[in-house]
């Protein structure tokens, strides 16, 4: 009984990960979309979005929850009157990793960055189940 649940999970995974792949760009188009209305970083506006390497799958430990994790660079200008004008640093490129979740049997992502972490280190720090590529 257990081999027949474990087997249906690595089915139900590997159609996630298809899934994702098959989605990738719209869902980078969305984080994109999602993270720049999002307010944050405050005083600052999302004037690119690159992603690179191929997404590391992880699963939250307490809830069970798919994730995954695609590293990125990203750029910001400082919104007039935001308050970081005069930082000089505003322009330089930032790492982080664009996070995504599996709800539902769909992808979706509320704009979450990891800054300063890539993903593997993300899945470190948060402790996530890392989820090996078949």
């Amino acid at each position: 009984m257990a081999r027949m649940f474990f087997k249906k999970s690595q089915q139900r995974l590997e159609a996630a990960r298809h899934e994702f792949h098959a989605a990738r760009t719209a869902l980078e188009e969305q984080f994109l979309e999602t993270a720049g209305a999002s307010g944050r970083p405050r005083g600052l506006r999302w004037i690119e979005c690159r992603f690179y390497g191929e997404p590391a799958f992880a699963r939250e430990a307490s809830s069970g929850r798919l994730q995954a994790l695609i590293g990125v660079s990203i750029r910001f200008e400082a919104i007039e009157g935001g308050g970081m004008e005069e930082v000089e640093a505003v322009g330089n490129v930032r790492a982080a990793t664009a996070v995504f979740r599996y709800e539902q049997d769909h992808w979706t992502t509320d704009g979450r960055a990891v800054f300063n972490l890539d993903p593997q280190q993300t899945i470190t720090h948060f402790r996530l189940t890392p989820l090996d590529a078949s």
